[in-house]
């Protein structure tokens, strides 16, 4: 048995922030947002939380696949902007959905967190451990972002991507997981410092922060890669991969990953131009725009690859 996505869902803040709106408050303009990345505008969480775009997500996705809340077995949020430090999040979407007899955690790889939870539940799965599954990346990443800091503010947004998985006799073909920890300085986010008894300082505030360059080389060299490596993996050519669903952090990275496994653009959806970088979440909110619009159909071969902090970065090969 394997892992099968088999209900999509998804959700974002009402708020809508465009490249204008932003140029209002930093040293910006829409043509230098765009051109550099290609986003335009962004969603913002004002009332909504990373746990309640969680939620809603994955009841959406519960409905897409008709299976019932109690079916679910394991849930497995991946998010690094999380409400609480604890309870997880995982255990608030457990509660407010039904799913009285799921184990629920989260977990955080940044960017490449949806991907990591699906190689965890693919690995349940062929345990014969868990046969149903609920996985959300659901981010609000405008907590995390220095507004003042115009490098950064123009490319993030929140929301929240979830997906059904089911043990079935085709699904997930082969998946490859990377992680080099020498890279972590060139994107992070500091948590809380140890104030306590011993401690008096002040707190700061700390807030996301990015080497623009490094990571772009990085993405753009490391991510053809991991995609060829997990292809081979499954026995299949890049050529017979109907769609990539990468991780929407830049139109110019995905540009040239398309470039370098010599496919073309038209396998690449995207929708970064709407919704920006939703580190764990834009994968699964990709994946669900797609299964919304009719792109994909049963038999299609699909590609998942993320890649962000840590570093981290990982593809999976699937049987849709």
């Amino acid at each position: 048995m394997t892992a099968r996505i088999i209900g999509t869902g998804s959700a974002v803040p009402e708020q809508i922030v465009t490249n204008e709106d932003l140029s209002k408050i930093v040293e910006t303009s829409d043509e230098w947002i765009s051109s550099r990345s290609g986003i335009k505008e962004r969603r913002v969480a004002k009332e909504e939380t990373t746990t309640s775009l969680a939620i809603l997500a994955g009841k959406r996705a519960l409905e897409n696949a008709g299976i019932a809340s109690e079916e679910i077995e394991v849930i497995i949020v991946a998010t690094c902007t999380p409400d609480y430090f604890f309870p997880n999040t995982a255990c608030q979407v457990q509660e407010a959905i039904g799913a009285k007899h799921a184990v629920a955690f989260d977990l955080s790889a940044a960017c490449s967190g949806f991907l990591f939870a699906l190689s965890t539940v693919q690995a349940y799965i062929k345990g014969g451990i868990y046969q149903k599954a609920l996985i959300i990346g659901a981010e609000t990443m405008s907590k995390m972002i220095d507004w003042s800091d115009r490098s950064t503010c123009v490319l993030f947004g929140d929301g929240a991507g979830a997906a059904v998985v089911s043990a079935e006799e085709t699904g997930v073909l082969e998946l490859v997981q990377k992680s080099d920890g020498t890279g972590k300085g060139v994107l992070s986010c500091k948590a809380r410092e140890t104030r306590n008894l011993l401690n008096h300082e002040s707190e700061t505030k700390e807030y996301l922060y990015m080497e623009g360059q490094p990571v772009f080389k990085f993405a753009v060299k490391t991510v053809p890669k991991v995609i060829e490596k997990a292809v081979d993996k499954a026995g299949l050519k890049v050529e017979d991969i109907d769609l990539f669903v990468l991780h929407q952090a830049n139109l110019r990275i995905i540009e040239s990953v398309a470039k370098r496994l010599h496919q073309p653009m038209e396998k690449f959806p995207t929708n970064l131009e709407e919704c920006g970088n939703i580190s764990a979440a834009s994968v699964p909110i990709l994946l669900d725009n797609i299964n919304k619009h009719g792109m994909i159909c049963e038999g299609k071969k699909i590609v998942l690859a993320g890649f962000g902090a840590g570093l981290t970065w990982g593809a999976t090969v699937l049987t849709w």
